[in-house]
């Protein structure tokens, strides 16, 4: 009885999400006889470097827009440095734990390194 009485939850939940008003920028839109759809970026991307020689993004691609970069630093010899058009930020080599960044990104090639080691931790973003 409580898988019918959850799924009936969770079914209704979803309806009434689907019915939600509200404009998110994301979807589709109808102008007149026209009809255009717009693609919303998720609005984080993820990195990680350390504790071993590893340095990452969850993300190989992207769209253009704004997000928070959430960088977990897991190693005191590394930092994550992200670089591309009107980008540059970076965590501190000596430091650890999380950081949040706010970045605006536009359509290119973004770069990913960790500075004391950039010839064999590094990765690349592309936004388009």
């Amino acid at each position: 009885m409580r898988r019918t009485t959850l799924a009936t939850v969770l079914a209704a939940a979803a309806l009434g999400l689907a019915g939600c008003g509200g404009d998110d920028g994301g979807g589709v839109a109808t102008t007149g006889a026209e009809t255009t759809e717009t693609i919303v970026a998720s609005e984080t991307l993820d990195g990680e470097v350390g504790p071993g020689f590893d340095i990452s993004m969850a993300q190989s691609k992207a769209a253009p827009g704004t997000y928070e970069l959430l960088v977990d630093d897991k190693a005191s010899s590394h930092n994550f440095h992200l670089t591309g058009p009107d980008v540059d930020i970076a965590t501190d080599v000596a430091g650890t734990g999380p950081s949040t960044f706010e970045v605006t990104l536009v359509a290119g090639t973004y770069t990913f390194v960790c500075d004391p080691h950039a010839g064999t931790m590094n990765g690349s973003l592309t936004v388009q």
